[in-house]
């Protein structure tokens, strides 16, 4: 079951439905009680005025705060039996919540609403494309695998109020939600459902229901063709890699032709090299770069967007085994170039060196990758702030984006000293330093020897952002996020209008 959104009209305080949302701001300095944040004039208006409601929700302990939910019963105030009251945080200094803060507290709702049939929302009136990503996002659950369900079904219908012809936004943020769900669906596919050939297939399947052409190319051609990097990774599964190539033509005009890479680690052990038994389960998220990229190729054909997309996608299991590479073997890369594997568990660089040379041979414009590529991410950035890395100028231009988004990135620096930390002694380069320090840069710097010069490009380390292990909170919930998908889309949107 899915939360179906919809454009409300008519009063939220005669709406017929089971509970009725409004935000609340924090107190204003000298002030006691919780502030009522735009759209809320009718409902407020039900309970006898604003101080009179915002006062009710103070005894209630309500306070503004960011993600605080307090439900009230309305005894007969509105025709909804149920007040939920968000707190939105502090707003920005213009006075008006910004994106974020909507889309968080839209999520902390609907996580709320669980369970309830319907319900009506007033945060559609200071920002509709936050408040319906954030219901949508915050009402996500994962049950495929639960014999008796999840306990509480999401909140059934949402209707959102907002400014008149809003249709098209509405539109949108509904295609941009359901692609972030999308990655998380594949993100929480345990590794046993997911693998190389049946992740080609959930993407061959997502790609021809909104018209884009797809290549799968399997452990025959990939040897045919060189793919040294990706066949090296996967060979000691049983389970045969795959490489995926998604194209979205952009429409007659397109006004640039975009690369998309993401790795796709359908598990990662280490390989020979072998991670800690400790939280490997986690390691079922290590395709989260190659659910995002495949997500939002399919949201820009569905959109129309007039961008020329493609994605190659590299797909493969790292196992030990009789088969699998070793330390110190050397792979040649679809291309040409030599690398000297001196650590198994570097091998998402590996599969995405091949994606990237062949992703550029396409000539594109732009090329952006992202990956679960390094624990040094999360130890630099945490756990909700991605690594940016590439061409100076687009990268800050993807990052610009991923924290207008609420996803979050940092641009991050390339120093042309690791490079040589990199050399090898037998081949072109080495896929690991043997320093501990900034493994994060070293990533990003092995990629870019794959990367033409004078091409922009960006990659984006989403090893900690891809996957939630804690407790829920805003509109994420536990398990895959979808980060990047709503950056990458933002990115494109950008790139059809501007170039």
């Amino acid at each position: 079951m899915s939360t179906d959104l919809h454009i409300a009209d008519g009063s939220p305080a005669t709406a017929d439905v089971d509970a009725v949302v409004v935000g609340l701001l924090p107190a204003a300095d000298g002030e006691q009680v919780p502030r009522l944040a735009r759209g809320a004039d009718e409902v407020a208006e039900a309970f006898g005025g604003a101080d009179e409601l915002t006062a009710l929700l103070a005894v209630a302990g309500a306070t503004g705060k960011a993600d605080e939910v307090v439900k009230l019963p309305t005894r007969g105030s509105t025709t909804a039996p149920l007040l939920v009251a968000v707190g939105l945080g502090a707003p920005d200094e213009g006075g008006e919540p910004h994106a974020e803060q909507v889309r968080r507290a839209a999520g902390a709702v609907a996580r709320a609403l669980a369970g309830t049939g319907s319900a009506v929302s007033t945060l559609g009136r200071i920002d509709l494309g936050a408040a319906a990503e954030g219901t949508l996002l915050g009402a996500y659950q994962f049950t495929a695998y639960r014999s008796n369900g999840n306990g509480r079904a999401p909140v059934g219908t949402v209707g959102l109020f907002a400014d008149a012809g809003q249709e098209e936004t509405l539109r949108v943020a509904t295609a941009v939600a359901t692609a972030v769900r999308t990655a998380r669906d594949l993100v929480n596919t345990p590794p046993n459902d997911l693998y190389p050939e049946t992740f080609a297939a959930r993407a061959r399947e997502l790609a021809q229901a909104a018209g884009v052409e797809v290549e799968v190319l399997d452990e025959e051609a990939l040897a045919t063709g060189g793919y040294g990097g990706v066949l090296g990774v996967g060979g000691g599964s049983a389970r045969t890699p795959r490489l995926v190539r998604l194209r979205y033509a952009g429409g007659p005009d397109p006004r640039a032709k975009v690369a998309l890479v993401g790795k796709g680690i359908t598990f990662d052990t280490g390989g020979i090299s072998i991670k800690p038994a400790a939280n490997m389960d986690h390691m079922t998220s290590d395709m989260g770069g190659a659910a995002a990229v495949i997500a939002a190729t399919v949201l820009a054909a569905q959109l129309e967007l007039p961008v020329a997309v493609t994605a190659t996608v590299p797909m493969a299991e790292n196992m030990p085994s009789a088969t699998a590479y070793r330390p110190g073997d050397v792979l040649r890369m679809y291309g040409g170039t030599t690398v000297e594997v001196l650590n198994t568990d570097a091998e998402g660089r590996l599969i995405l060196a091949d994606a990237i040379v062949r992703a550029a041979e396409d000539e594109p414009d732009y090329l952006v990758e992202t990956s679960t590529l390094t624990g040094a991410q999360q130890v630099a950035l945490g756990l909700r702030t991605a690594g940016v890395m590439g061409s100076d100028d687009f990268r800050d231009r993807v990052a610009a984006h991923a924290r207008a988004t609420g996803e979050d990135g940092w641009a991050m620096p390339l120093p042309e000293h690791l490079r040589g930390e990199l050399d090898s002694r037998i081949a072109d380069i080495a896929n690991v330093t043997g320093s501990r320090w900034g493994g994060m840069l070293v990533a990003g710097t092995f990629l870019r020897e794959f990367v033409p010069a004078g091409l922009p490009w960006a990659h984006i380390d989403i090893a900690g952002p891809s996957f939630h292990s804690g407790g829920p909170y805003g509109y994420t919930t536990k398990g895959g996020t979808g980060v990047p998908v709503r950056t990458l889309h933002a990115l494109l949107t950008d790139i059809a209008k501007n170039g």
